[in-house]
């Protein structure tokens, strides 16, 4: 809550400092503050990484913005520092240099004096620091086996991408039905795809068009689209669709095209500052309320799977967290019951076997059951060494020493 609430801040100083708005950039603030969708990058502990790289975030932005004012070697370096700082708590940071080009047309308005190229090279160190966080990401994130670009189709991949896009402005405006996990859709509708595509390009062609009367559009709507890039699903990390994280700092880039464009748009409207007040704070409180309800979800690791099962169809995730989740707990019954759910529909999900033989290993009764998962187990994929011991301790436990000895024999 203290990173969460110190990045709010800055970001309201930001918006205030370059664009000399107070009521527009409190308002950014406070949908930042207060939205829904945050809940899981503040509420999650796991997700600290998320608040960490959004002060840096805005700290990396502050300095830039005191370096284009007075440009100097000291001011450059502690840019540097702080987006560095920013990399390391998270590599969704990539973008920042982008970004940074998106704010010097709007609000900064530095395309005026210098030319599109002497901007970019202004920032070639900070764009090494991005390509050298992008490259150990994907080396660490291929050895610990999180990315795999063989684990679905490319055009599944890039149909999830554009959906993800148009998901997150949806629930962006009609934040329900948040939970944890999103299950990946597979192949998407040509026409689902099509539909999506045609939207995202209208909209970008606008921005484009629009870019010299309402600049602000321009800069908002690519700040979404390039901060999304990492995150899109494209390089698959996980099984998920999409995430709720994953909005925390690209959405600011909506947040301020459709702030500054409602005041542009209203300025012909009578008692505009009242009006704009009373729909400010009524958007304001409606956001809070959904944020107080999301978060009541996160109370335990029990209410949060159970609502994600609620609210979504087939949530493998949440039945594998659920009934790992049961185990522990020794309710045994509930637990093999969730398993079973995600073996019955992903025989090959070697983890899902593993955690359904722990529980049915823990079941009176049920022994031979347990055994008969763990080799189900042992035929899938790669040799684990781990998981053929154990299957032999448990064999050499029933009396069945023969077969224990075989998986021994494996092993050694």
């Amino acid at each position: 809550m203290l990173l969460h609430t110190i990045a709010v801040i800055l970001l309201f100083l930001l918006l205030e400092e370059m664009t000399g708005n107070v009521w527009s950039s409190a308002f950014v603030a406070a949908i930042f503050a207060i939205h829904p969708l945050h809940v899981e990058s503040v509420a999650w502990i796991s997700e600290r990484k998320d608040v960490l790289s959004a002060v840096f975030f805005m700290l990396t932005l502050l300095a830039y913005f005191y370096y284009t004012r007075k440009p100097g070697v000291g001011r450059y370096v502690t840019m540097s520092i702080l987006f560095a700082c920013g990399l390391l708590s998270k590599p969704m940071l990539v973008t920042l240099p982008i970004i940074l080009l998106l704010i010097d047309y709007w609000p900064l308005k530095r395309f005026q004096k210098l030319s599109a190229t002497r901007l970019a090279i202004e920032k070639i160190s900070l764009f090494i620091l991005s390509a050298v966080s992008s490259v150990a990401t994907i080396v660490a994130q291929s050895k610990g086996g999180l990315i795999s670009l063989k684990v679905l189709p490319l055009t599944w991949r890039i149909s999830n991408a554009l959906s993800a896009y148009v998901i997150y402005i949806w629930q962006m405006l009609w934040p329900t039905d948040l939970t944890l996990a999103y299950n990946h859709p597979g192949k998407v509708p040509v026409w689902q795809t099509a539909t999506e595509a045609t939207l995202l390009i209208a909209v970008t062609i606008y921005a484009f068009v629009a870019r010299r009367r309402s600049p602000y559009v321009f800069a908002g709507w690519f700040w979404y689209l390039v901060m999304l890039l990492p995150v899109l699903g494209l390089i698959q990390v996980g099984g998920q669709a999409h995430a709720d994280r994953y909005t925390y700092l690209p959405q600011i880039g909506l947040y301020i095209a459709a702030t500054w464009g409602i005041i542009d748009v209203s300025r012909p409207l009578p008692y505009r500052a009242s009006v704009l007040g009373a729909v400010a704070a009524i958007i304001i409180s409606a956001l809070a309320w959904r944020a107080a309800d999301q978060v009541w979800y996160w109370h335990d690791s029990e209410r949060l799977w159970r609502h994600s099962l609620a609210v979504s169809t087939e949530n493998d995730v949440a039945h594998l967290g659920l009934g790992q989740l049961l185990s522990d707990q020794k309710r045994l019954n509930d637990a093999i019951a969730e398993l079973q759910t995600v073996v019955a529909r992903h025989p090959s999900d070697v983890d899902a076997r593993l955690k359904l033989a722990s529980a049915l290993s823990k079941k009176e009764g049920r022994m031979n059951d347990a055994i008969a998962e763990y080799e189900a187990a042992t035929t899938i994929g790669d040799p684990n060494p781990d998981v053929e011991t154990t299957l032999a301790n448990l064999l050499l436990e029933q009396g069945r020493i023969e077969e224990a000895i075989r998986f021994y024999d494996k092993v050694v």
